[in-house]
């Protein structure tokens, strides 16, 4: 015994392995300024609040409800929880209750007197099942490392449902930059298709000629074309937010362009922080800091299997064998057996056990300052986005006014006879290419809004969803 306990204290047990500091810049780049001390906090800021557009606020309680996504997340929390529940359950000793009773006849070769017998017994107890004696830690470790598995599991639902609301605000934005641009393109070609039967009218009377009247015609095509292009782009669109929203769903009709989605006063102004503030405000990384604090508590199991394991076993009741002297006052009965074991010789078992937890917290540590990185990432290209794209979409309004103009003169130089039709048709093909653009960027600018605001851990709380207690 005494040899066994010396020989384990010789057993090379390693301390747990400590995170390194935070593997991103203290401050964000210089390309996502963002002024100190405006907005609130995305995290304080509820996502019905942030996002105020009603339609789209009616979408998201959908998806809420119905993605499955997001409810196998949540089934995972169950799953973890009962998990953790069975290993906590390891802490404490199994009592139960137990009775017996059997009738035996030996023959009389097998008894000393050579005459048969018949031989009854009957029991009652209360008994203790194997439990062990956690001197060293090993069951709680296990039971610590439960603990933190299900309070990650219960962070990465909450990702889950942070992601769900930012990739539905997304899909509905993008569903009515779709519309707006089929709108655009559906009045160029109810234009064009104007213009291509007044100048068949004026090629019918030799008023022009056949090129003049096949340019027209190739303007009507190519919007034609676009038109077509754009609708079946939008029907994907709405395919891949109805399986957001996790049920067949009535969505919005397209919109005209005078009605669709505007980028002003449609998101809460944000506080974005600093780097060390994602640290409390991203579920995804508060679940990576769960499970490394679970392949922490492993470690401390694996070394804990190095000393030995005592465990106790025994039952307190009444035997007879009579039944009706089963409670009798002399009846009692009892027992009590502890044991201990030590193992000599695992073929290295026990030691690979401490190498693998050594080796699955430094994988843990990794992950943990990669998710760190990643939300870093994430936070910055939102900024910059939200800068860059606020700019573009100026340049942008400059463009389409610019080509507006050169339309309208080069359709001026025509009907003068300055200019060849040639010129029509490339200003009024820039126009719509200018026009498109607009929707294009004015939707990735809202996006960058919607991205920013799940970066900074915005949507993975709610006031109707209470901290699990284990």
């Amino acid at each position: 015994m005494v040899l066994g306990i010396a020989l384990t204290g010789c057993a090379p047990l390693l301390s747990p392995t400590e995170p390194s500091s935070l593997p991103v810049a203290a401050n964000w780049p210089t390309d996502a300024i963002q002024a100190e001390g405006v907005g609130v906090h995305p995290v304080e800021l509820p996502w019905r609040d942030y996002i105020s557009y009603p339609p789209l606020q009616a979408l998201i309680e959908t998806a809420l409800a119905n993605n499955r996504d997001l409810r196998m997340a949540l089934l995972r929390v169950e799953e973890a929880r009962a998990s953790y529940a069975i290993q906590r359950s390891d802490q404490f000793p199994a009592v139960g209750v137990g009775a017996q009773g059997g009738r035996a006849r030996t023959p009389g070769a097998l008894n000393p007197t050579g005459q048969s017998m018949v031989g009854a017994e009957y029991r009652a107890d209360v008994g203790l099942s194997t439990w062990e004696l956690d001197l060293w830690g090993r069951v709680r470790s296990l039971k610590d490392a439960a603990l933190q598995e299900y309070l990650a599991t219960d962070q990465a639902q909450r990702a889950v449902r942070a992601a769900l609301i930012s990739e539905v605000a997304r899909a509905y934005l993008g569903l009515r930059e779709l519309d707006e641009r089929v709108a655009l393109t559906r009045q160029t070609i109810a234009s064009r298709e104007e213009s291509y039967r007044i100048f068949g009218r004026r090629h019918d009377v030799g008023a022009i000629s056949t090129l003049d009247l096949t340019q027209v015609e190739t303007l009507l095509i190519q919007a034609r074309t676009l038109g077509s292009e754009l609708e079946q782009a939008r029907a994907a669109q709405a395919h891949a937010l109805v399986m957001l929203l996790g049920k067949p769903t009535e969505l919005p009709p397209i919109e005209s362009p005078e009605a669709a989605l505007r980028d002003v006063a449609v998101f809460a102004e944000l506080h974005v922080g600093l780097p060390a503030d994602l640290l409390l405000a991203r579920p995804d990384i508060a679940a990576a800091e769960h499970r490394l604090m679970a392949s922490q508590a492993n470690i401390h199991a694996a070394r804990a299997a190095f000393f030995p394991r005592i465990a106790l076993t025994g039952s307190f009741g009444t035997a007879s064998a009579e039944l009706n002297g089963l409670f009798d006052g002399a009846s009692k009965a009892w027992s009590f057996a502890p044991s201990i074991t030590l193992p000599i010789f695992d073929g290295g078992r026990r030691r690979a056990g401490l190498d693998l937890a050594q080796v699955r917290s430094d994988l843990a540590i990794a992950s943990y300052e990669k998710t760190i990185q990643t939300a870093f990432r994430e936070v910055a290209d939102a900024l910059s986005a939200r800068q860059w794209l606020g700019q573009q979409v100026k340049l942008q309004h400059a463009a389409l006014d610019a080509q507006t103009r050169r339309a309208r003169l080069a359709q001026l130089r025509y009907d003068s006879g300055a200019a060849a039709y040639l010129e029509v048709l490339d200003a009024q093909r820039d126009l719509l290419d200018a026009q498109q653009q607009l929707v294009q960027v004015r939707r990735r600018l809202l996006d960058s809004h919607v991205t920013l605001y799940a970066a900074l851990g915005g949507g993975s709380s709610d006031p109707a969803l209470s901290t699990p207690t284990p």
